[in-house]
């Protein structure tokens, strides 16, 4: 029980809402509170006494009697700092404990009534004191550490100590409570505890409350000094950290934390039980080993963690059994892909050889065509056909090589490139690769990507693929890589070499309406939310959504068009409606009138003006040429943003057509005099290529000859100076183009005739192809005969002698 001396005064208070203060040191105190402030001026104007009491809730913010506690401390005021109006720092000291009697005064701040804390115990003389031994003796040992931390400044020279306390201050203090209040400071106690300490007034049971902190520091002090003591006698450094190891288990099992050996030991288990190559064992092992020397807040260990996490994630030696049948590869690419025949033809070819020679590395493909003709969906369907695991990785716009060989470890967050984490989501060491966009690789000052997948995509040399982060070979031959792309120009030419080109066309109107009715309106309508008996769609109305709102060689805007039609019926279905039918009406009532409309089906044939055709690499399309003469020097003008070579077609043209005047019919005498001006339209457009140089000769000699061209002639193929037709590239997709325009005849050259097998049926039953090994074949059908020498105008008759008749006639004299 506690009993209490008489009251010992009223002085003002402040309540602290976080700390809890004990006696017997000084320290800093922060003042913020208003009546707190006023408390610190009260107290200064007369005697710098003040009373400290904890708060029972710190979230209270004017706190009464009933939310402080019964004892606080009596402190003295012994330096005020103030920062700002309102905010002060002062430095206490800490006298003596007090029993707070009772709030005198609330306003303008607290002021308490307190006496002298006296505390007493049931202990014996003798517990009490052994127990003040004890707790003397490890707090002696706490504060001779604490002053030889600061004995030393960072040379390592003798420095004055800046400790509150000395050993002999220590050993000197007799009362247990001052001995309590004394080794406080000294331990890591939270606020509950020092609260505890401060309201106890059993003085045994505040001697047992800090004994089991103060035993566990003095404790790691004296494990600390006989590492020390054993390190100093050893020369090796492996047998200090072998020792710093057992020291450490041996502090980590008196603090009672988990022993990072636990993980270390589960890595170790995975690496045994994976299939990894003895090579890489030996590496992940190696590892481990710099991992156990190692403290596990250390940055290394989490490198060197992540590094083998890494290593135990990539399916070393797990591979998918395949499952080849040829017949039900057939019929997945036909359900899946409309047309294309001539390249799910070379799929199957794959397949087949494959399935007959499984251990033999087989070509890398490259898909080739323009967008949205299925390149991306095509690897897919062939990963199903195997039954392999399906991977894609775009590489457009990849610039850094470590993009696809990783980044070496000395980099902060470093990784593994693209092609081991695709194995990783793969989880097979045989996945289907599809390279997505592999011509849109670029580099710059940190490398060049498609040097990098020179070794990825050599079936010779992938077998030992090094990626900068795992450091050790991993076999890439099993991994079938395909490769997809919208031109050939930008790939480099060693890395073309390694690939097979396989070349994708545009669809035919037949091939968009048949994947528009299996294909696109069936998810779209899925996506839609619409039944299949709800939206009735008729071939006419897809096919006029081909012809008059898209023209593309793929199948994207088309969809995204059916798309806007499923929209349109989704509303009508929302607000009741069973079925939705759609007619051309409604169809432009939805989408708007017609985008497109045939160029040639609104032209006549005119003179000078010729339909060329063009490859791009988002598929064939036409151009127009025109060409007009006015009086001048013989001069040359060429607009329309024309390349290099394209000028020189039309430089070649006009000579032709200078060499071969007579024979056309034209007067040298108006070549001379005559400036040509040659156009081509869509001057926001470059155009390269010799691929125009008949048209363009068509074109001069018409105008030269005064004869129309027919509007619904298309003509390509290269010229020479002696008027050959040479051949050129890209003719499937250029006639293909023809067809989607309106065009009836078309001329090729000689040399293309063989490239007609690869041109749809459908096209060639409704296009009549021509071939020409010279100029003279186009120019016999597009200007047709010459025209008709003008007819010679009447002549009129001398005039006659004037009769008598006549009026004004004058008689002779």
């Amino acid at each position: 029980m506690s009993k209490h001396t008489e009251t010992a005064g009223q002085y003002p208070v402040i309540p602290l809402r976080t700390e809890v203060q004990l006696p017997g040191h000084v320290g800093p105190l922060e003042i913020g509170r208003e009546a707190s402030v006023r408390a610190i001026e009260a107290a200064t104007r007369d005697d710098n006494l003040i009373i400290i009491i904890p708060q029972k809730n710190p979230a209270v913010r004017d706190p009464g009697q009933k939310d402080l506690h019964e004892v606080g401390v009596r402190a003295e005021i012994v330096q005020v700092v103030k920062h700002s109006p309102g905010r002060f720092t002062t430095v206490m000291r800490f006298l003596e404990r007090v029993h707070i009697d009772a709030l005198v005064a609330t306003e303008p701040f607290l002021v308490a009534s307190v006496s002298k804390l006296a505390s007493t115990t049931e202990a014996t003389p003798d517990a009490l004191a052994s127990t003040t031994t004890k707790v003397r003796d490890y707090l002696v040992a706490v504060v001779t550490d604490a002053q030889a931390k600061e004995s030393r400044d960072k040379d390592g020279k003798e420095k004055e100590p800046r400790g509150e306390l000395t050993r002999a201050q220590v050993q000197a203090i007799v009362d247990p409570d001052k001995l309590v209040d004394a080794a406080a400071p000294y331990l890591e106690l939270e606020r509950d505890e020092l609260t505890s300490l401060l309201i106890e007034t059993d003085t045994m049971k505040r001697l047992e409350r800090i004994i089991p902190s103060l035993e566990r520091q003095a404790t790691v002090l004296r494990l600390k000094a006989d590492i020390g003591a054993e390190l100093e006698g050893e020369s090796s450094r492996t047998h200090r950290e072998r020792v710093l190891r057992d020291r450490m288990r041996q502090i980590q099992e008196e603090l009672g934390e988990q022993d990072d050996n636990a993980e270390i030991d589960d890595l170790r288990k995975k690496i045994e039980d994976s299939k990894m190559s003895d090579e890489v064992r030996a590496v992940a092992k190696k590892q481990l080993s710099r991992m156990s020397q190692m403290a596990s807040s250390s940055p290394e260990y989490n490198i060197a963690r992540t590094y083998v996490e890494n290593l135990l994630e990539i399916p070393w030696n797990v591979f998918t059994d395949d499952r080849i049948d040829v017949s039900a590869a057939r019929a997945i690419l036909e359900a899946e892909h409309s047309g294309l025949e001539k390249v799910k033809r070379r799929i199957l070819e794959f397949l087949a050889v494959r399935k007959l020679a499984p251990n033999k590395h087989g070509p890398i493909l490259l898909l080739v065509g323009p967008p949205g003709v299925g390149k991306t969906s095509l690897g897919k369907s062939i990963a199903s056909s195997l039954g392999r695991k399906y991977v894609r990785i775009s590489l457009g716009g990849v610039r850094d090589e470590a993009e696809v060989r990783g980044h070496r470890r000395t980099y902060i967050g470093a990784l593994p490139g693209r092609i081991i984490s695709g194995l990783k989501k793969a989880g097979s060491m045989n996945p289907v690769f599809v390279l997505d966009e592999i011509d849109k690789l670029a580099a710059d000052m940190r490398g060049d990507p498609a040097a990098a997948m020179l070794e990825v995509l050599d079936p010779e040399q992938n077998k030992d693929f090094v990626d900068h982060y795992v450091e050790v070979p991993v076999d890439l031959s099993k991994v079938m890589f395909i490769c997809t792309a919208n031109q050939l120009d930008t790939i480099s030419q060693p890395l073309l070499d390694r690939m097979e080109v396989v070349e994708l066309s545009g669809y035919t109107s037949v091939e968009k309406l048949a994947i528009a009715k299996n294909h696109l309106l069936p998810k779209q309508l899925g996506e839609h939310g619409i039944g299949k008996d709800q939206l009735e769609v008729t071939d006419e109305v897809l096919t006029e959504i081909i012809h008059s709102y898209t023209r593309e060689a793929g199948v994207r805007n088309l969809e995204r068009e059916i798309a806007a039609v499923c929209r349109g019926a989704a509303v009508k279905v929302a607000e009741g409606a069973e079925t939705v039918g759609l007619s051309l009406k409604q169809l432009e009532e939805l989408l708007g009138p017609p985008r497109y409309v045939s160029d040639i089906a609104e032209r006549k044939p005119e003179v000078g003006v010729i339909t060329g055709l063009a490859w791009t690499p988002v598929g064939g399309d036409i151009m127009f040429i025109e060409c007009r003469i006015y009086p001048g020097k013989g001069e040359v003008k060429l607009t329309g943003q024309m390349g290099d070579v394209m000028k020189e077609s039309a430089q070649a043209a006009m000579s032709w057509t200078r060499s071969n005047a007579t024979r056309l019919g034209i007067d040298h005498a108006k070549i001379a005099s005559s400036d040509v001006h040659i156009h081509l339209p869509q001057g926001g457009i470059k155009k390269d290529g010799p691929s125009a140089g008949v048209a363009l000769t068509c074109a001069v000699v018409s105008v030269f000859t005064n004869r129309p061209i027919r509007n619904d002639v298309a003509i390509t193929g290269e010229i020479d100076l002696r008027g050959n037709a040479l051949p050129i590239g890209g003719l499937k997709e250029k006639i293909l183009a023809a067809h989607r325009a309106g065009i009836k005849i078309v001329f090729i050259p000689f040399r293309n005739e063989k490239d007609i097998l690869d041109i749809p049926d459908e096209v060639k039953s409704q296009l009549d192809i021509r071939t020409m090994k010279k100029i003279d074949d186009a120019l016999a059908v597009a200007l047709g005969d010459a025209p008709a020498p003008p007819e010679p105008e009447p002549a009129i008759p001398p005039p006659t002698a004037p009769s008598r008749s006549n009026v004004g006639e004058r008689l002779p004299s």
